[in-house]
C-alpha cells in the first residue's frame, strides 16, 4: 500500500551535527530533517539559507528528509 507523499519548501535555518538540518517552511512551520542518500551519494552541499524541498514523514509532520536543494 503506497501512501502519498507530502512535501514542503523552505529554507535552512540551522545547520546541526549528523547531517541534520532546521527547515523553516514557507508556511512558517520548523522541520527537522536529515539529507536524502542522493544528495549524500553525490556530495551535495546543503549550507544555511539554502532553499530546500523536504519530504515530510507520514508519521510526524515536523519531521522530514531533504531531497532537494533549489536556488
Amino acid at each position: 500500500m503506497a501512501s502519498e507523499k507530502h512535501y514542503k519548501e523552505g529554507f535552512v535555518e540551522e545547520v546541526l551535527p549528523n547531517t541534520l538540518f532546521r527547515v523553516r517552511a514557507d508556511d512558517g512551520s520548523e522541520i527537522l530533517a536529515h539529507l536524502a542518500g542522493k544528495l549524500r551519494i553525490n556530495f551535495i552541499k546543503v549550507l544555511l539559507g539554502d532553499r530546500v524541498k523536504v519530504e515530510l514523514s507520514s508519521y510526524d509532520e515536523k519531521k522530514g528528509r531533504i531531497v532537494l536543494r533549489t536556488k
